[in-house]
């Protein structure tokens, strides 16, 4: 807990000042015990007034520290230039935990992912939970911002597609200290922590949470160690989030006469419970399918064997709410996106038979 590693790391310095006062006073009380006339009488005093105040100090400042810690200060607003500041100067520890951040649009992001890149090379730990755009909660997000005309799912992805662009990007030595992830549960408490501070609000009805006050807390405190847990809770629960990785891509294994051929990861999204894979990456003839563990949130489940369809306009979700996804999680088409639908494979009795791709052996385009 950084509760108590923060109250020992106060109290190891605490007597280690505490011991060198201490021991600066034995060194004048030795000189004034060997020494005469003035002198004597000046180091007497001094050792005397340094013993008190080694002793002092290893009493009063625990308690004054504690008082310190306790003191909550309210910011009318979120302040992102400042927060960003700080960021640059983190050292150990940055957490945010929002259902999108607003330091990633387009005003934001330049100086934001800069300022992330500076903590990293610091040393800091990068931790970001955000709010999965696929998840039902994001929708109801989205309802209750209705009169503000946010689209929580669009901003969510628009979020990831900048992180994700910015961890290809970061050297090697820096990307494992930078962890993304995604969480399926009803957003609570928003948290932005630079090292021992952070700024929490929670999620107003109606209203952004940038827009409310703000409180700064120290993380030792019972706030701070309050939303730790709630962090703490959300990041360990492995039903409950996904990693990047798992949302950018998924692992398919392509099958040709029920053999397996190749595993490849492919760019994919879901709709109405519905599974879309881009199929630009390969090239196949015949009947084929697929192996693939979906939805990814579910690590060591079972993976289902699905065939290839073309998105149809008959089809329950249209074909440009699909491509509407795709560009949002992706970034605009090039015009090579090669769209198809995860089905079952012919004659399973849940799904009517698909209208199959055109397959057989692999190659890479």
């Amino acid at each position: 807990m950084p509760g108590w590693a923060g109250r020992g790391g106060r109290q190891r310095r605490a007597f280690v000042v505490g011991g060198a006062l201490f021991a600066i006073a034995v060194v004048m009380l030795l000189a004034a015990w060997r020494s005469t006339g003035f002198l004597s009488d000046l180091l007497l005093n001094l050792g005397a007034s340094v013993v008190l105040a080694a002793i002092s100090y290893v009493i009063f400042d625990p308690l004054f520290e504690e008082a310190r810690k306790a003191r909550v200060q309210e910011h009318l607003s979120f302040d992102q230039q400042a927060f960003v500041t700080r960021l640059h100067r983190s050292g150990r520890r940055v957490r945010i935990l929002d259902t999108w951040t607003i330091l990633l649009e387009q005003r934001h992001r330049e100086d934001t992912l800069s300022a992330v890149r500076a903590a990293l090379a610091n040393g800091a730990q990068v931790q970001l939970l955000l709010l999965d755009p696929d998840c039902t909660a994001a929708q109801q997000r989205s309802e209750e911002l209705e009169r503000q005309r946010v689209d929580v799912p669009r901003q969510i992805r628009t979020n990831l597609r900048h992180l994700a662009a910015f961890a290809e990007a970061l050297d090697s030595r820096l990307r494992h200290r930078l962890q993304v992830r995604l969480y399926d549960a009803s957003p609570s408490i928003q948290l932005y922590q630079w090292d021992g501070r952070a700024l929490i609000s929670f999620f107003p009805i109606g209203k952004l949470s940038f827009n409310v006050p703000q409180l700064e807390v120290d993380m030792d405190s019972p706030w701070g160690g309050f939303v730790h847990a709630r962090f703490e809770e959300l990041w360990e629960h492995e039903q409950a989030t996904l990693d990047l990785e798992r949302y950018w891509s998924v692992t398919v294994t392509l099958r040709h006469d029920e053999s397996d051929v190749v595993e490849v990861r492919v760019p994919f999204v879901t709709v109405d419970g519905q599974h879309y894979v881009d199929c630009r990456g390969f090239r196949v003839t015949g009947p084929l399918t697929v192996r693939a563990v979906l939805p990814p949130r579910a690590p060591g489940a079972a993976p289902g064997v699905f065939a290839l369809a073309e998105p149809a306009d008959g089809d329950r979700t249209p074909v440009a709410v699909v491509k509407r996804h795709f560009d949002q999680k992706y970034g605009h088409d090039d015009g090579e996106r090669d769209v198809r639908r995860l089905v079952p494979p012919p004659g399973d009795a849940r799904t009517p038979a698909p209208r199959p791709a055109t397959a057989g052996d692999t190659h890479a385009r």
